[in-house]
């Protein structure tokens, strides 16, 4: 029996390893879990197809060692059971915090309050027009149309801070 399990279990696992080393286990193609991510509900997935896999090929394995060492046939059981389940727990765990390692990708606009940058076109003074102004967020530069309330206009070239978005995208900054 742990041999009929051991051959399929490891050609799956072994699959499962060259596909994900090549990238055909990301994001952009289906996955062998493709109905279990889709369930967003939870965050912590036990019995995916990926960890079933893992979990016949470690518990078949450690079977036929088992059987090979002349364990009885009930510790040879228990101890390939707990092997395999703590392989599942392990794959589990650690897509887990892989899982968590994710970003959105959503720019939060609200990241910019605090932040400095550097005037692209000149700002008019006292809200009287926009200007335009590069700041880097969340890694990244992003251009957004500025205002100020101070009484001159802010140059071109200016180091600024963002004290609020005011509305959309348009920052309200005073220069430093």
């Amino acid at each position: 029996i742990y041999w009929t399990l051991a051959i399929p279990a490891s050609i799956a696992f072994l699959i499962q390893m060259v596909l994900a080393f090549m990238g055909g286990d990301s994001d952009d193609m289906p996955s062998s879990d493709a109905e279990i991510d889709a369930d967003a509900g939870i965050g912590f997935q036990f019995f995916t197809l990926r960890n079933l896999i893992a979990f016949f090929t470690i518990m078949s394995w450690t079977g036929i060692a088992c059987i090979d060492s002349g364990y009885s046939n009930g510790t040879t059981i228990t101890v390939s059971v707990t092997a395999g389940l703590v392989m599942m727990s392990i794959m589990a765990t650690l897509m887990y915090y892989m899982y968590k390692l994710r970003e959105s990708g959503t720019l939060k606009l609200s990241n910019a309050v605090g932040k400095r940058g550097e005037t692209y076109l000149r700002i008019p003074a006292n809200k009287k027009g926009f200007g335009k102004i590069q700041l880097t967020i969340q890694g990244s530069v992003h251009e957004f149309n500025a205002i100020s309330a101070e009484t001159e206009e802010i140059p071109t070239g200016t180091i600024i801070q963002v004290i609020e978005v005011v509305e959309g995208n348009v920052m309200l900054v005073k220069p430093l």
